[in-house]
């Protein structure tokens, strides 16, 4: 079984003191820096996806490849890394790729072209996907038990709170300096990663003999598999899905490259990832519940943006502001969980009641009208930051519950994975909910808008006089009253489309809380002192 183990000098302490000490800490934000900006580059184009592919000559249905081939490119790569890592060395493979990182982030400033900025976010992609479980990674490794919370809360602002905030972090700048800024932003904390890392970390020897002896049957059925999955389940609904030849075809790409997958995983004798660790109960059923919050993570962070874009006609700025309220106060929570409640608490009690504020959350926008805005969506996005750090620190506390350090590269590995897997069912879960049901509910207004009812009658005679008094002769007046009826149908139907949609990915976060009781509870060892 293929292992990642790092050389005996690399983390010494930390796996057996108690200590940590100030060089290991700084590798520990040098890292989670890193995860930050892999996981903030998944959603930081979506407020200014019209501005990027204005810019390109590309159509907005074009410009979703810009995101989908950043996600395609970092799930390939995740479980590539422990093994990765192994041959070239924590420090130098993660050095390596925050540099790779940010020449492709600069490259995709400089991009004219959509054949480009693909080409240069895939680039980007391999390179992130790099980053964010090396993070958890290096946290399991260098810290001990007893400050391991800590570690997971600075990992779990990576994980929510980089997809909360990417968005209106992206619109503001998009707005101030351009959409080439978004990508530059990386500049500056890719050279203070590089520089942590470089300190924090001691060398460890090369092993290329890993790359001659790699699982290779496992490398390629396991990257075809999952980017034939991934654009399966992020262009489906734009193809209408099985409706397309080409996403049929994806989908019998997906299902025979990944059960060869798992069957080559199981027999070889130094496999890829080691696939028995969802045989562990702590590990699979947090597993899926980790599945479950990446459908609602990036899900909701899916949907809100685009209801607020085609209902309420915000620009990017706008956007930002009314998301960044479930975005900010995590910066706040985060620690709190983790040095106040995880000590005092199971786990599994916080990941429920987190759960029930994050599904909470999401039912309550289940009720919108089309005057649902910027001030009545508060209280709902603060719920949602309420709730993700009661789950992200506490479910990673419970999912690596006695994995053992020579595991530490596979379990984070296959745990990022299964999040960044759960995004893309939720986007397209989104996406296909919204224009279902949309056709659904049009075809039933238009149904109960019949021409000679007298409601209908008298609201197309009040609409009329309207356009007469604007100067539009009477032919002209009705013409404009119908078509103002039709759009006030579309809208009405769009927003009950909405509505279904967030109340389905409100009943998945709230019933996924069943999963977590399946674990054992997790112990959590009290921190015996101030940080060294």
């Amino acid at each position: 079984m293929s292992k990642s183990v790092p050389h005996p000098s690399a983390h010494s302490g930390s796996a057996v003191g108690e200590k940590v000490t100030l060089r290991q800490w700084v590798a520990v934000f040098g890292a989670v820096l890193g995860a930050f900006m892999a996981v903030l580059d998944i959603q930081i184009t979506n407020a200014s996806l019209a501005e990027i592919t204005g810019s390109i000559a590309a159509t907005l249905d074009e410009g979703a490849w810009i995101s989908t081939a950043y996600l395609v490119a970092e799930i390939i790569v995740i479980p590539l890394t422990a093994w990765m890592a192994g041959a070239f060395g924590t420090r130098r493979y993660v050095m390596g790729n925050a540099v790779f990182f940010l020449v492709a982030s600069v490259a995709c400033g400089f991009a004219n072209s959509l054949g480009s900025m693909i080409f240069c976010r895939v680039l980007q992609g391999f390179a992130g996907g790099v980053l964010i479980p090396m993070a958890f990674t290096i946290i399991l490794r260098t810290l001990p038990p007893s400050q391991r919370a800590t570690g997971f809360a600075l990992f779990g602002i990576t994980a929510t709170f980089a997809p909360s905030v990417g968005p209106t972090i992206g619109g503001w700048l998009t707005e101030a300096f351009g959409w080439p800024s978004i990508f530059y932003l990386n500049v500056l904390p890719g050279l203070l990663l590089c520089a942590a890392i470089y300190w924090g970390l001691d060398d460890e020897p090369m092993e290329l003999k890993r790359l001659r002896n790699g699982d290779w049957a496992g490398i390629s059925t396991m990257a075809v598999g999952l980017a034939a999955l991934t654009i399966f389940l992020e262009e489906g609904n734009r193809n209408d899905w099985f409706e397309s030849d080409m996403i049929a075809q994806l989908a019998i790409v997906a299902f025979v490259c990944l059960g060869s997958f798992v069957l080559i995983e199981w027999l070889h004798p130094r496999p890829l990832v080691n696939l028995r660790l969802f045989g562990r109960r702590n590990f699979g059923f947090a597993g899926l519940t980790n599945i479950a919050l990446g459908v609602g993570l990036y899900g909701l962070s899916y949907i809100l943006p685009v209801y607020l874009a085609q209902v309420q006609h915000y620009n990017s700025t706008q956007i930002g502001e009314t998301i960044m309220w479930m975005g900010w106060p995590q910066l706040v929570l985060m620690p709190f969980v983790a040095r106040a409640l995880m000590p005092r608490y199971d786990p599994r009690v916080l990941v429920t009641i987190g759960m029930a504020f994050f599904g909470g959350s999401a039912l309550l926008n289940g009720w919108m009208s089309h005057d649902t805005g910027h001030d009545q969506l508060i209280v709902s996005q603060v719920m949602r930051a309420i709730g993700q750090p009661l789950i992200m620190v506490p479910l990673t506390s419970i999912a690596t519950a006695g994995i053992e350090m020579s595991q530490a590269g596979n379990a984070s590995a296959l745990f990022n994975m299964m999040r960044n897997l759960g995004g893309s069912v939720g986007i397209a879960l989104g996406g296909t909910l919204v224009s279902m049901r949309e056709r659904f509910h049009s075809a039933q207004l238009g149904e109960a808008v019949q021409g000679y009812a007298p409601a209908t009658q008298m609201r197309l005679a009040e609409l009329s006089a309207a356009f007469m008094q604007t100067g539009s002769d009477a032919s002209t007046a009705m013409h404009r009253a119908l078509f103002a009826l039709q759009a006030t149908i579309r809208r009405e139907a769009y927003v009950m489309a909405f509505d279904d949609c967030f109340l389905i990915l409100g009943s998945v976060l709230v019933l996924s809380c069943a999963t977590i009781w399946c674990c054992q509870r997790a112990k959590v060892e009290q921190r015996p002192g101030p940080a060294h």
